[in-house]
């Protein structure tokens, strides 16, 4: 199936020179002289790099056969193991096709993998997760909550900045789409 330029949107995933991408940002252009175009930010779906590219207006675009499906992530060895939460078929990945959402991943975390032509290519994982803080520097007496920041590694390997008043054990709520610290959910026992 092909769509104009004038049906894009963020997200869309289209073909372009015979690889796919999803569309990251686009801005439509009518310049006062030539003819109108739309000037995008594409990410490759497999590699995960972003390019830029000029589309002139009306222009057809294929869309990519893909299909997503909501899976659970089971372990790690070394390859990622996701089961289907609908038919409880187990596949795997490497690091290469999880990409960033490795950092973000534990134990029967729901995430939404990428299927192009029956392959899974990349996981998608929720914009906010809950995990536990493994390693960090111990506040010291004074420090205030509105104060400044230490880095925390999280149970997953994933580092972010976090309040001097956490501690190892406390769990903090993390946006995936950023890296950054939301607030504090559980004090450590």
């Amino acid at each position: 199936m092909q769509v104009s330029t004038a049906e894009f949107k963020k997200g869309l995933k289209i073909v372009f020179d015979g690889q796919p991408y999803a569309i990251v940002d686009f801005q439509h252009v009518k310049p006062g002289k030539g003819g109108a175009f739309v000037r995008t930010k594409l990410k490759h779906l497999r590699q995960g790099r972003v390019i830029d590219n000029t589309f002139r207006s009306g222009e057809k675009v294929e869309l990519v056969d893909f299909e997503d499906k909501h899976m659970q992530f089971l372990y790690r060895d070394d390859r990622f193991n996701f089961m289907d939460t609908e038919t409880y078929e187990q596949t795997s990945m490497s690091a290469d096709e999880v990409g960033d959402a490795a950092l973000y991943l534990k134990e029967n975390t729901e995430v939404d993998v990428l299927y192009i032509e029956g392959a899974p290519v990349a996981v998608e994982v929720p914009n906010f997760v809950e995990l536990a803080i493994a390693r960090t520097d111990p506040g010291v007496r004074g420090d205030t909550a509105q104060g400044g920041t230490k880095p925390a590694t999280l149970e997953t390997g994933a580092m972010v900045q976090v309040p001097l008043f956490l501690n190892e054990g406390d769990v903090v709520k993390v946006d995936t789409r950023t890296g950054e610290y939301l607030g504090r959910v559980a004090v450590a026992s």
